[in-house]
């Protein structure tokens, strides 16, 4: 049974984000908001959702591998994965927002946090403040930095209908959750019934089950050409995994963290953010870049199925 909610859920993501790929691009046609912009507020808060959702859901069990080691996965394959396939997939990725210079330091910035207050062991609830609070500087950060659009909602009132768009964006992002919520239930049942560790199931199957939806929309928006979207949802998500999903698992009960016995998928997740970082500096935007993502993707799976074995 656990098989065909699997598959079904996979479905009711694709289908969820077809809805919110074209309503966002609606909004941002209507408000002449960069595609980046649009991609890092409202796709990715809307796409980490089911992250939040399973970090809480551990918490709430005491299941502080299993939260932690979501957002670590997660950060690994939404770079890795999910931009290694983006950049295969796009014919071309001239993307108009200096990316490096507005928003690379946003990709590295709460991981190295993370790293500092996990030095005692554990996210506290007053930690897990401060991070929601870095959500909203994110946010109003964003907001900011689109001040140059140009909004003439007086002028096409008329021609874009608030009601269909809000009344899609809620199908698209219910479709995407409860598909993502099903995917990570059926996943981890499969997974467990084989034996592996609470973080390995965070790590691997709940991460990525998790980050399904940021590889879905971001697949559909740079096959019709938005590749900044989907790049500006990675940045996104990723800020709202450190922020809004350990922030929010945090203030339900401390998650305990043992650095010194998941030292290389953290670093793994370091790096990948570093290489971000490399690749908006140098604008490298191809299918080398890619093929050498998902090569490091590779890599960590091996490493896990190794301890595994």
């Amino acid at each position: 049974m656990d098989y065909i909610i699997f598959v079904a859920s996979l479905s009711a993501l694709i289908y969820g984000a077809d809805f919110v790929i074209n309503q966002s691009e609606r909004i941002a046609l209507y408000f002449k908001i960069s595609p980046f912009v649009i991609g890092a507020t409202l796709i990715a808060l809307g796409t980490s959702l089911p992250e939040m959702a399973a970090s809480i859901s551990a918490s709430m069990k005491g299941q502080s591998d299993m939260a932690v080691a979501n957002v670590i996965g997660s950060t690994i394959f939404n770079i890795a994965l999910v931009l290694g396939v983006v950049f295969l997939v796009s014919k071309k990725i001239n993307p108009t927002r200096d990316i490096f210079a507005k928003d690379s330091a946003w990709g590295l910035f709460p991981i190295l946090v993370f790293i500092i207050m996990s030095l005692d062991g554990s996210i506290d609830r007053f930690e897990g403040l401060l991070f929601l609070l870095m959500m909203g500087a994110y946010v109003m950060f964003l907001i900011d930095s689109a001040s140059d659009l140009i909004s003439e909602v007086e002028e096409h009132k008329e021609k874009f209908a608030w009601a269909n768009s809000i009344l899609f964006l809620l199908i698209g992002f219910t479709l995407i959750v409860v598909g993502g919520n099903y995917t990570i239930d059926s996943g981890a049942n499969i997974a467990r019934s084989f034996g592996v560790s609470e973080w390995i199931v965070g790590m691997m199957l709940i991460a990525f089950g998790t980050s399904l939806p940021e590889l879905v929309v971001s697949i559909k928006a740079a096959m019709r050409g938005q590749a900044e979207m989907s790049i500006g949802n990675i940045i996104g998500s990723n800020v709202a995994n450190f922020t809004m999903v350990l922030g929010s698992a945090s203030l339900v009960a401390p998650l305990d963290i043992d650095l010194s016995a998941n030292t290389y998928d953290i670093l793994m997740a370091l790096i990948v953010s570093v290489m971000l970082v490399f690749i908006t500096a140098n604008k490298i935007y191809n299918k080398s870049t890619g093929i050498v993502l998902l090569i490091t993707l590779a890599l960590v799976i091996n490493n896990t199925l190794n301890s595994i074995g």
